[in-house]
C-alpha cells in the first residue's frame, strides 16, 4: 500500500509539473502570436513595400534596425562587425563604435542567427528580426508565469499573471511603440533571472534544482547586462532588495552572497566585452557589491545571537552604505567617464535641486515617460482589478514580514520549514524579496511614468501569487482568529475560488476587446514620409549629408542609407550638442547663424518638418520652439506672461518666404505637405 501511495504521489507531481509547464509554454507562444497578429493588423505589414515597412520604425528604433540591415549586407560577419565598430558612414565628421555606443549586441545576435540558420531563402530579414523580439516577449510572459507558479505552488497563479499582463499591455510593455528598443530585448532575460532567483532563494530546495537555478541566474544576468546599457541600474535595485533581505537575516546569507558574486562576474565580463565600458566601473551596482563583500569580511562574527550582534546589524547597514558611497565617489574621481553624466544632471533638475535653461535637459523633462504617472494609469489598473488585489497582497505580506523582523530582533529563530497552518508567509525569503523589489520599483514608477514598464509586470505577478496562495489567506485568517470555519479549509477554498472568479470576470469584460483589436483593420500610412524618402533615394547625391530633427534623421538613415548630421541618441555629449545645435532651425536665429551651424557639420541638405515648426503642444513651454527660445534667452516676462522675442523671425517660418537673405544661403529643392527640403548653397552672397 505504501508503494502504491508513493507511486500515486509521483504520478500526481509529474502530472502537475507537466501540465504547468505546458500551460506556461502555451501562454508564451499564444502571446507571441497575439503580438504578431496585432502588429500585422495595425501596419498591414505583409502588404507593404520594404520602404513603407521601414517607416514604421521611428526614432532610435530606426537606427537599431538600420545597423541590422548593414550587418546582413556586409560580405562577411567579421567585416560587418568591423564596419560597425569603426563606423564613419552614419554621422558626418564623426567615427563611432556603434556596437559599444548603441549596445548593438541584439542586432549582432539576430544577424548571426539569420545567416547561420539559412533563413535567407525562407523569410525576409524584417520578419525574422521582429519575430525574434515577439518570441522574446513570449519568453517574458512564460518567465512571469513560472515565477508566480513557483511562489504560489499552483499554475493557476501563472494563468492569472498572464491574463493581467495582456489586459494591461498599455502599461506593461512598450512593444507596441518601439519594437527594437533595448528594453524589449533585455527585459525577457531579466524576467528569466528573477524566476531563477525566486527558485534559488527558496528554502529546502533539492541540490539539482538549486544548481539549475544558480546556473540560470548566472547566464541570464550576464545576457541581460549585455543587452541594455541601463541594465546595471535595474540590477542595482535588485541588489538593494537582496541587501535588505540579508540585513534582516531573512535569507541564507551564503546564497545572497553567491548572487553578489554573479553581479561582480557579470560586471567584469561585461566591461571587457563591451570595449572597456567605463560606465560599468562607476556604476552604483559595483560599488554596492564591493562594499557588501568588504563589510562581510569585517563582520564575520556578526550573526551570533547576542544583543551586541543585533545592535551591530544597524551599524552593518550604515557601514555598507558608507563604504558604497565612498567607493563610488573615488571611482568616479579616478576613472574617466562621460556616458551617464547627463543622467545625474537630469535627476538633480527633476528633484528640484537645480534649475537649467539647457534645451536638452528641459526637452527630456517634458517627455511623457519622464513625468509623474497620470491618473489614467491608476484608473486602468483599478478597472482590471489588478491594483486593488496588489495592494491587498502587499499589505498582508508587509505586515507578516514586519512580524518576522520583530521576532528576529527579539531573538526568535526562523523556522526551517514553514507549514500552511503556521500562517507565516513573511518567513519565506523569496516572498520577502519580491515584496521589497516591487516596493522599490513602485517608488521609481511613482516618479517617472516610463518606469511603469518595469514595475507593472511584477505587480501582475505578485497580485496573482497572493490571491492563489493558501499561505497568504492562512496568514490573514491567523490574525482574524477564525473559529467558525476551519481556517486551512477556507484558505484552500479561497485560493481556488477567488482567482477563478477574477478570471471569469476578466474574460467576460476584456476578452471581447482583445478579439476586437485583432479583427479590427487599422491603417498606418504616411505618404508624405514615403514621398520624401523616395525623392532622397532618386535625387540626392550619394555623398550628401542631411540635417534635421534627430528623429527624422534616424528614419532617413534607415530608409535611404544616406549620411546624417545627428541621431536620436542621448548617451553622448557630442551628439547631444549636435542635436541642440541643429534644432536651432526651429529657433529665432538669423539665416547666417543657421548656415554656419549646418556647414560646420558638412550638411548639404536641410529638412524642415512642418509638424515641429507649427507645433501646437498640449503643454505650453514644452514645444521644441518654446524650449529653444528659453535656451537662447528669447523669452521676455511681462505681467506674469512669457513672450518670445528676437530681432529675427522664426527660421523655419522665414525660410519658406523665399526672400533675402534666406535665398542666398538655401535653395528649396523639394516640398510636400509635411516636409520642406533645402539645398545648402556652397557659393553664397552675403548681401541682405
Amino acid at each position: 500500500q505504501f508503494s502504491m501511495y508513493l507511486c500515486y504521489m509521483l504520478i500526481q507531481r509529474f502530472a502537475k509539473l507537466f501540465f504547468g509547464c505546458l500551460a506556461a509554454v502555451t501562454s508564451g507562444m499564444m502571446y507571441a502570436v497575439y503580438l504578431s497578429t496585432y502588429h500585422e493588423r495595425k501596419f498591414w505589414f505583409s502588404s507593404r513595400q520594404e520602404l513603407e515597412r521601414e517607416i514604421t520604425f521611428q526614432g532610435d528604433s530606426a537606427i537599431y534596425y538600420s545597423f541590422y540591415k548593414e550587418l546582413l549586407k556586409a560580405p562577411s560577419f567579421e567585416r560587418g562587425v568591423y564596419e560597425l565598430t569603426h563606423n564613419n558612414k552614419t554621422i558626418s565628421l564623426k567615427t563611432i563604435n556603434a556596437v559599444q555606443q548603441m549596445t548593438l549586441y541584439p542586432e549582432l545576435m539576430a544577424s548571426v542567427l539569420y545567416q547561420a540558420s539559412g533563413s535567407e531563402e525562407v523569410i525576409e530579414p524584417v520578419y525574422f528580426y521582429i519575430g525574434i523580439v515577439f518570441g522574446l516577449q513570449g519568453i517574458y510572459v512564460t518567465a512571469l508565469f513560472v515565477t508566480s507558479w513557483v511562489m504560489s505552488g499552483t499554475w493557476l497563479a501563472g494563468m492569472l499573471t498572464v491574463a493581467w499582463f495582456i489586459i494591461n499591455r498599455t502599461d506593461t510593455t512598450r512593444i507596441d511603440y518601439s519594437i527594437p528598443s533595448r528594453e524589449n530585448w533585455a527585459l525577457p532575460y531579466f524576467a528569466c533571472q528573477v524566476a531563477a532567483l525566486t527558485g534559488y532563494l527558496k528554502k529546502n530546495l533539492n541540490h539539482s534544482a538549486e544548481k539549475f537555478c544558480y546556473l540560470l541566474v548566472n547566464a541570464s544576468t550576464y545576457t541581460f547586462m549585455m543587452m541594455w546599457e541601463y541594465s546595471h541600474y535595474l540590477l542595482f535595485v535588485q541588489a538593494v532588495s537582496l541587501f535588505l533581505l540579508d540585513s534582516f537575516a531573512l535569507a541564507q546569507t551564503e546564497k545572497v552572497h553567491e548572487v553578489y558574486r554573479i553581479y561582480l562576474f557579470s560586471l567584469i565580463l561585461g566591461y571587457l566585452l563591451q570595449f572597456e565600458n567605463s560606465a560599468l566601473l562607476v556604476s552604483p551596482l559595483l560599488s554596492l557589491v564591493a562594499a557588501l563583500m568588504l563589510s562581510k569580511c569585517l563582520q564575520m562574527n556578526m550573526k551570533k545571537s547576542t544583543f551586541v550582534s543585533r545592535l551591530l546589524k544597524i551599524m552593518y547597514i550604515y557601514l555598507v552604505l558608507t563604504i558604497a558611497v565612498t567607493l563610488n565617489f573615488l571611482l568616479k574621481m579616478f576613472i574617466p567617464h562621460k556616458e551617464n553624466e547627463h543622467l545625474l544632471k537630469f535627476i538633480e533638475v527633476k528633484l528640484g535641486l537645480n534649475t537649467t535653461k539647457n534645451f536638452t535637459m528641459n526637452w527630456l523633462l517634458c517627455q511623457e515617460s519622464l513625468q509623474a504617472p497620470s491618473q489614467d494609469f491608476f484608473l486602468r489598473l483599478t478597472q482590471s482589478s489588478l491594483l486593488p488585489f496588489y495592494i491587498l497582497v502587499l499589505i498582508i505580506c508587509l505586515l507578516s514580514v514586519t512580524q518576522v523582523i520583530f521576532r528576529r530582533i527579539c531573538g526568535e529563530p526562523l523556522k526551517e520549514t514553514v507549514k500552511l497552518e503556521d500562517g507565516r508567509i513573511g518567513e519565506r525569503p523569496e516572498i520577502v524579496y519580491h515584496v521589497i523589489h516591487t516596493i522599490l520599483l513602485g517608488c521609481l514608477a511613482m516618479c517617472l511614468e516610463g518606469m511603469k514598464y518595469l514595475w507593472t509586470p511584477y505587480v501582475c505577478m505578485l497580485a496573482a501569487f497572493g490571491v492563489c496562495s493558501p499561505e497568504l489567506w492562512m496568514t490573514l485568517f491567523k490574525w482574524l482568529r477564525l473559529k467558525a470555519v476551519h481556517p486551512i479549509l477556507l484558505a484552500l477554498i479561497l485560493s481556488m475560488a477567488v482567482p477563478t472568479i477574477i478570471g471569469f470576470s476578466l474574460w467576460k469584460e476584456f476578452f471581447p476587446r482583445i478579439m476586437t483589436e485583432l479583427t479590427e483593420l487599422q491603417e498606418f500610412y504616411d505618404p508624405d514620409t514615403v514621398e520624401l524618402m523616395t525623392w532622397i533615394k532618386r535625387q540626392a547625391p550619394v555623398a550628401a549629408v542631411f540635417a534635421g530633427s534627430p528623429q527624422l534623421m534616424g528614419v532617413i538613415k534607415l530608409c535611404t542609407g544616406w549620411m546624417v548630421s545627428s541621431l536620436p541618441l542621448y548617451n553622448d555629449d557630442d551628439l547631444l550638442n549636435r542635436n541642440e545645435n541643429i534644432y536651432q532651425i526651429y529657433s529665432k536665429r538669423s539665416a547666417e547663424d543657421i548656415y554656419k551651424i549646418l556647414t560646420s557639420y558638412k550638411a548639404n541638405f536641410l529638412v524642415i518638418e512642418d509638424s515641429i515648426c507649427n507645433e501646437v503642444g498640449p503643454i505650453r513651454g514644452c514645444r521644441v520652439k518654446d524650449l529653444l527660445d528659453i535656451a537662447n534667452g528669447h523669452v521676455v516676462c511681462e505681467e506674469g506672461d512669457n513672450y518670445a522675442y528676437s530681432k529675427y523671425g522664426r527660421f523655419c517660418h522665414e525660410i519658406k518666404m523665399n526672400y533675402s537673405p534666406y535665398v542666398n544661403y538655401f535653395t528649396r529643392v523639394y516640398w510636400n505637405r509635411s516636409y520642406f527640403v533645402y539645398k545648402i548653397n556652397t557659393v553664397i552672397s552675403f548681401q541682405s
